[in-house]
């Protein structure tokens, strides 16, 4: 079996080429693709060649893990999900390149349980569903954040999800003006305009680790930092202000399945919207300009390719 992938043959070096793909087996899954999104933070650095070493990773490699498509085929095992529409956060299918993401292609092929059946009235948006569940663990994990840093979609989602939990609405920063607006529900400042030094929790969205001391000088007596971005270099903070102010710092990594059901739920019941939140669409034909516009074009919140019409 083939099929039509994005691959990354260096830093900077896309190609849509065709792929051989490993075999189905009897727990397996074939998906079509309908969308993928691209990431703006773990695929840029994927894209320039400066993401830190993690096993898999290396040239050439399919990006992507959020892929929406429907169940096409599948082995035995999982005949009777044929026909579902679902999620699929990357795959390792392919015989000729990496899958250390693997999600940006046409056709994939994975274990049943990492197809996780979705809405078909999602339509693209369910490409955000990862991201949403990575906004709730970072949440889940401590106090709800009453400083969110960055207002791209991560950020969003974050603001969003702490009104939906019933949290008092977190302010958010962003030094972009033009990514200030579509905030429902909560107040987006410049962060010099915001004289506050007293919050309890804030969360980073913006991958920003050199602004962990100004981070520091904001919080109050015990509060907590959370890193919820992904951070290419060495993180460090100056120890006097943060021993004063008795800070914690806590990571948030990937979502849990726990994380993804209650994400779930809350979509379900209207808590929560993916709205607004694709800003960009384009055909995979198109990947080179499609990678460039979703790293460089900061009007670009998501991006996300459309494989409905690639053979």
């Amino acid at each position: 079996m083939q099929t039509v992938a994005i691959v990354l043959e260096g830093p900077e070096k896309i190609a849509v080429r065709s792929l051989a793909l490993n075999a189905v087996g009897e727990n397996d899954v074939v998906i079509e693709i309908s969308w993928s999104g691209i990431s703006t933070g773990t695929e840029r650095l994927l894209w320039t060649g400066r993401m830190p070493q993690f096993p898999g990773m290396g040239y050439p490699l399919v990006p992507g893990y959020e892929s929406v498509g429907r169940i096409i085929a599948a082995g035995a095992n999982a005949a009777h999900r044929i026909g579902e529409n679902v999620f699929i956060p990357g795959a390792t299918c392919y015989k000729d390149a990496r899958g250390l993401f693997g999600g940006a292609a046409r056709t994939l092929i994975a274990p049943s349980a990492r197809a996780i059946a979705i809405p078909e009235e999602l339509g693209a948006r369910g490409v955000l569903i990862a991201l949403a569940a990575t906004a709730y663990h970072a949440i889940a994990g401590g106090q709800p954040p009453e400083l969110i840093v960055g207002h791209g979609v991560l950020g969003r989602l974050l603001a969003r999800l702490t009104v939906a939990m019933g949290a008092p609405a977190p302010t958010v920063w962003e030094t972009n003006a033009q990514r200030r607006d579509g905030a429902v529900g909560y107040e987006v400042l410049d962060p010099e305009h915001d004289t506050r030094n007293d919050y309890a929790a804030i969360c980073d969205a913006s991958g920003a680790g050199a602004l962990l001391d100004t981070f520091v000088k904001r919080l109050a007596k015990g509060g907590e930092i959370v890193l919820a971005g992904f951070y290419e270099d060495r993180l460090s903070f100056s120890f006097v202000p943060t021993f004063m102010r008795e800070a914690r710092f806590r990571v948030a990594a990937e979502w849990k399945p726990e994380d993804l059901r209650s994400t779930q739920a809350l979509l379900r019941v209207g808590g929560l919207s993916l709205d607004g939140l694709i800003t960009h669409e384009q055909v995979p034909e198109n990947a080179g300009d499609a990678y460039a516009t979703a790293f460089t074009d900061s009007a670009c919140l998501k991006m996300v390719l459309d494989w409905r019409k690639c053979a």
